[in-house]
């Protein structure tokens, strides 16, 4: 590659973006209303509780230090099933609402450039107790499953689209992360995407933890097929597209 593309690349890693962005003419500062918490839906949707926090049943406590000592990669799961209340504990943990401050404001168990959160998680449920599987939208609002659509080959559907990884197919439940980037850009411009890059690490991080908490594992997935995955998760892959992937499924520890 040559050197000057390198550099250019480089460039969205640096925050000499901001020395050249007038944020007096950012969309906050000119007094747009900003974009929603969450996604809107229909009012007759297929939504489905989950369990509020403080509320799990076997979730065990695990010491923070031995949390992230034994943190990695996992990528073999014992075929055993997660229950809906590890399901709503993860949940929470990569993007419940601690506090909801405006329509367009909220603070999460994960950090936040501008307290913006521009992801949405979307959750393939393939092995969940109580839970139909097929694809859903977390509602962290509600602490809701809002029901997509549901696919006999979505564990086929999903390996494909992560180049052939297998371990995607393989897991109870894939978090499937997409961003909305105009929720970043209403505050900072340009310089909305390298935060949103920080931002999911935030997230992706928080679900390794969890997993050690509840005898699972997970690997994050970076490397998949764009417009694939838009397509699974039906979004139009401009203005949401997906950005980051994490299958989840209990280990044989």
């Amino acid at each position: 590659m040559k050197k000057s593309l390198l550099e250019q690349y480089r460039y969205f890693l640096k925050d000499t973006v901001r020395k050249t962005i007038d944020f007096s003419q950012t969309d906050q500062n000119l007094l747009f209303d900003p974009p929603p918490v969450e996604k809107p839906f229909a009012d007759n949707a297929t939504r489905i509780s989950l369990v509020p926090f403080g509320k799990w049943n076997d979730i065990g406590g695990i010491d923070l230090v031995a949390a992230m000592r034994n943190r990695r990669s996992r990528r073999k799961y014992s075929g055993r099933a997660l229950t809906a209340d590890e399901l709503s504990f993860l949940l929470w943990a990569t993007q419940g609402i601690r506090m909801r401050v405006d329509y367009g404001h909220a603070y999460r168990t994960v950090p936040s450039a501008g307290c913006r959160h521009a992801f949405e998680t979307y959750m393939c449920v393939l092995n969940v107790t109580g839970i139909d599987d097929g694809l859903y939208r977390y509602l962290p609002v509600e602490h809701e499953l809002l029901f997509e659509y549901a696919d006999r080959r979505m564990a086929e559907s999903i390996a494909a689209a992560t180049f052939d990884q297998p371990f995607a197919g393989e897991a109870a439940v894939i978090f499937i992360w997409t961003v909305i980037p105009y929720r970043m850009e209403w505050r900072y411009g340009i310089a909305a995407h390298k935060v949103i890059a920080i931002d999911a690490g935030h997230v992706c991080q928080n679900l390794y933890l969890a997993c050690e908490a509840i005898g699972a594992g997970t690997c994050a997935i970076a490397a998949y097929d764009q417009e694939a995955m838009d397509r699974f998760v039906q979004v139009d892959g401009i203005d949401e597209f997906v950005i980051y992937l994490a299958p989840v499924g209990k280990t044989g520890e």
